[in-house]
Order: C-alpha cells, then structure tokens, then sequence
C-alpha cells in the first residue's frame, strides 16, 4: 500500500517556528536548509543452513546547515524539536558571522516520480523472507554436491526525507532500497572457492523474492565459484585487458567518477582539474551520469539539497565537458548544481557524489572485440578496488577473470588485479562495445566517511597498456 509520508512539524515543532529558525540561522550567508530525515531498515542473514541474524533499525534526525563562500556550519541532532533546533542554529551560525552573504536561487521544483513509495519493509511477512532465505539454501546445495556453504541475506529498506529552505519551500522524497544477496564456497579436492550475486534497486521485495528471481542468483553465484575451482595462477605484466558490460563499471566509477566530482576540481586536487573542454579520452568515449533513471538503485527524485537529480553528460566523444555539482561547488565555480548533491544521512553534510554513473555503448560487438586480444586478460567480475583522487591510480582486484591468447578465450585466472590511472586508461581505450549495460543494482560508495547507493554500468571495452599484478609470469 502506498506509504504515509513523514512529517517532522507533527510533534514538538511547528513549520513556522523552523522556518523563522532557520532563517535566523542563514541570515547574512549564500545558502543553507533544514534536512529532515526517517529511516528504517530491516536485514536478514541466512548463513550455514541457518538465520543468523536479523536486525531492525530506525532512525530520525535534522541536520541544519548554513553556506557562506567556502565556508560551511553544520549541526545535527536525533531530537526533532524547537530546542534541539534553536541550539543548532546557533552552531550554524557560527561558521557564517554577521558578513552579508548573496543569497544563491532556490532549486527549482519537480513533481517527477521515479520509484514507488511503498514501504518494501512491510512488503512480505517475516515468516515469508525467512522460508526465502531456507529456499535458497537448499536450492544452492541440491545444485552441486561441491556446494559447502550458502550465505543468503535480504535487505529493505525507507528512507524519507523534507528538505526545508529559507524562501519557504520544502521539498520531500521517499526512497525505498531493497537488495538480494546469494554468495556460495565450493570445494573440489580440498580447494575452496567462493562466488557472488545479487542486486536490487528502488523497487520492492515482491519481485525479488520469486523463485525465478533467486534461482537466476543463485546460480549465477554457484558458477563464478565453480568457474574459480579450475581458475590458475594470473600472469603479471603489461598487457591489454578487455572488460565486460555492466558490474566492471565499477573500475569507470573509481578511476575517474571521483575526480569528475566539483569539489576535487575546484579545489585542483583531482588528475582532471583544468581540463574543461579537453580531449581527456578516446574517440567514442561518452561518459554520464544518471539520476533519473526509473527504479535504480544510484536514483535520486531530487538530491539531498532539493536540486532535482538530472541525467548529465561528463565526457562526450572524448572531450570532458561537465562535472558533477552539489549547490556550494557549483556556486563557488559560476556553473549551476547539477542535483549531485548528496548525504549518507541527516547527520552529514552534502557534498558532490555521483548517482548511475556509466559510460555509453558503441558499434562493435563484443566477440569480435576478445578477438581481437592477442594476449592479455578478459575480467567480467570485480571486487574491491582504490584509487588516489589527486592522481587517478587504482588497483583492483578481479573475482572472475580469464587468460586470453591469441583471441581465444582460455583458463580462468586467480589472484588478478589491474592497476593504472584514469588518465591513462581513458586514453587507451581502443574499442567500445555495443553491449552497455548497467549493474544488476548492488554498488556503495565511499567518501571522506560517507556512503551513499550508486549504480555503474559500460559496454564491453578493451583498454590497451593496463599493469596486471598477478601470482606467476
């Protein structure tokens, strides 16, 4: 059923009193808000033929905030109330003094929708996501007698937010989360290996707990650990690498993602400072950022400042020619906020983030793109990755990765990681296929302390010159 939407003027504190608070708290700075926040989250952890853990959370709070240049006071609390918001306040204020500041433009307004508003917490009965979660298990083991061990878990989640400005407006948005998770360790002549699959989005449960659903997961997750079982030493060197669509975005998200955000350009820590307008990656190299997607999992109806979330372009044919903007950044740099303003919660101050984040497809068709790989490496799974902002190098490592000579496909590989720069790497892509896609709805991300939900999505690609770390030569 459709969800009541929270309202934090219903106990203790009037509109009108946050309001003239809030405008006290702003007086003589660039900008500022009052984020009101409700969230509530269930998981679920079925591990070892067993539920081990179920856990329920909830939580509510403001963060005030007032902008003056490039400075920022920030407050918070769990108490919605006149008191707690009249000490926050005087907080804020004291990052903004009695200077008079120019007032930035409201956002404007949007009515758009792009997810449901039910509750995905309430959408089936405890009783059900526990028999789910049983399902899996045993499924998972009645696939494959090398089948060890089968961890299953099931997340849900509300978040809903009003977003109080000085003008008067308010803004809110309900933002629901739910996500499946099957990973699976076979063994096989004492070796163990393990494999991973899931995802989800800004939709319910109803649809992620079919058995048509789960078991394309669950198998899914049996085959990278299978795959992984015959899997022999990576090689290591200096070779071409080909990735495949999808979840292998995610190298796209962190080596250059980050430095594309406002913040590290304005500042001049990021490798692409500067560079507006520059040719900073190969021919049919076009690179965006989403928000407005339906139903995913990186979707945003309006960001964390009120600014509806937009689909904006970062690299077209090459050339960089946007970055991503919270309302400060974009102020400070004379562009407008490009509704990339993000938190992790009311207790933390916006900042850029990226939303979907994905690079556009080409012309090419992905066989003949590993065809054409004379020696190098075919990665299709990624797991944990870092990358220095200032530079733009990352490492990652693979979980499912495949030794190719001479075109043909061979053995898969263990202990591969890819290590370069965004710079570089963007430079050296040499073919794009036709074949984007976005990840199955599974991505976090982090920054200086925060996580927010983000999607990542490309084409098949094949990058020349890419280090691979591995076991053996």
């Amino acid at each position: 059923m459709p969800h009541t939407p929270f309202s934090p003027f219903e106990n203790d504190l009037d509109r009108d009193t946050a309001l003239s608070v809030l405008r006290d708290a702003t007086r003589g700075a660039d900008d500022g808000e009052l984020f009101f926040e409700r969230r509530r989250s269930e998981a679920l952890m079925f591990d070892d033929g067993r539920l081990k853990t179920a856990s329920y959370d909830a939580s509510e709070g403001f963060g005030l905030r007032a902008v003056r240049g490039e400075v920022a006071g920030y407050a918070h609390s769990t108490e919605i109330s006149e008191q707690a918001l009249r000490r926050a306040a005087q907080t804020a204020r004291l990052a903004v003094g009695d200077g008079g500041g120019t007032w930035a433009d409201a956002p404007e307004g949007t009515n758009k929708k792009l997810y449901t508003d039910a509750d995905p917490i309430e959408g089936a009965a405890f009783p059900v996501k526990v028999e789910t979660l049983r399902e899996i298990d045993d499924f998972a083991r009645s696939l494959d007698p090398r089948v060890v061990q089968v961890s299953a878990s099931i997340a849900a989640s509300l978040q809903e937010v009003e977003i109080l400005r000085p003008e008067g407006t308010s803004v809110r948005d309900i933002r629901p989360m739910t996500r499946v998770n099957v990973s699976i360790i076979v063994e096989q002549d004492g070796r163990r290996e393990s494999g991973s699959a899931g995802g989800g989005g800004r939709i319910g449960l109803d649809g992620l707990l079919t058995p048509a659903d789960w078991q394309a997961k669950t198998r899914e997750a049996l085959r990278v650990a299978v795959v992984n079982l015959d899997a022999v030493p990576a090689p290591a060197g200096v070779m071409d690498v080909v990735l495949g669509p999808g979840w292998p975005g995610i190298l796209l998200h962190e080596a250059i993602g980050h430095g594309l955000e406002g913040d590290f350009n304005r500042k001049g820590s990021s490798a692409f400072a500067g560079l507006m307008g520059q040719q900073i990656a190969a021919k049919g190299v076009t690179v965006l950022d989403d928000g407005t997607i339906p139903d995913r999992r990186g979707s945003i109806s309006v960001d964390d400042e009120g600014t509806p979330s937009a689909k904006n372009v970062l690299i077209e044919d090459g050339k960089l020619v946007g970055y991503m903007q919270d309302r400060q950044n974009a102020r400070l740099m004379g562009v407008a906020s490009t509704g990339n303003g993000r938190r992790q919660s009311y207790a933390h101050i916006p900042m850029p983030r990226m939303t979907n984040t994905y690079m556009l497809g080409g012309d090419t068709a992905p066989g003949d793109i590993v065809a054409d790989l004379k020696d190098g490496i075919y990665a299709v799974g990624f797991g944990g990755g870092q990358v220095d902002i200032t530079n733009g190098k990352f490492v990652f490592s693979c979980t499912e990765a495949y030794r190719v000579e001479n075109g043909i496909v061979g053995a898969p590989v263990k202990g591969a990681t890819l290590i370069g720069d965004g710079a570089t790497a963007l430079k050296h892509i040499r073919a794009i296929g036709n074949d984007a896609s976005l990840d199955p709805g599974m991505g976090n991300c982090g920054k200086q302390g925060q996580w927010v939900p983000v999607g990542v999505g490309q084409p098949t690609l094949m990058i020349g010159g890419l280090t691979v770390g591995g076991s053996a030569a």
